[in-house]
């Protein structure tokens, strides 16, 4: 029986590494940034979100690790729930995905490396449109919760590389 929660399983893919763990993640995000530390680097976590069909809705959470300048490399993994939601309610748990792996991420690379990286979170709202309104709203919730945070047109981790796989 589905109760509407998410059905993922917590493995994350990437177009360059395959099927991997947060711990493969953490491992490849050292060596990428260990293959030229005088560079800086930017974290990014974004989520992005598709109604799917009339019973419920996709989620894809994305880590980008940019080296500024440079390029980058992505990791992202699919959270699924199984009821309908509303536009707002779909923002809110894109923030809430995003926020959540932040702090894992965070987490996990605490005491780990010595290359300087800023985390952002990206959400997926904008001036235009339907989710200008909720902007000061998950902005605020985020800054909140500690993290820098973009928007559109700046909030590509969501809107470009998350909407890649949902």
């Amino acid at each position: 029986m589905n109760n509407g929660h998410s059905h993922g399983n917590g493995h994350f893919l990437s177009p360059s590494f395959g099927k991997l763990t947060l711990e493969d993640v953490r491992k490849h995000v050292f060596s990428f940034i260990e293959d030229d530390s005088t560079r800086r680097y930017r974290l990014i976590i974004g989520t992005d979100s598709q109604p799917k069909n009339s019973h419920g809705a996709d989620f894809v959470s994305a880590i980008v690790v940019h080296r500024i300048g440079y390029g980058g490399i992505y990791f992202w993994r699919r959270h699924e729930l199984a009821r309908q939601m509303v536009l707002r309610e779909r923002m809110y748990q894109e923030a809430t995905y995003s926020l959540a792996l932040a702090q894992e991420v965070v987490t996990l690379f605490k005491g780990y490396g010595t290359a300087s990286y800023d985390v952002e979170i990206h959400v997926d709202v904008g001036q235009r449109g339907e989710t200008r309104e909720m902007i000061a709203e998950l902005v605020g919730m985020i800054r909140g919760s500690g993290f820098t945070v973009k928007t559109k047109p700046d909030s590509y981790a969501a809107s470009k590389v998350a909407d890649r796989h949902t």
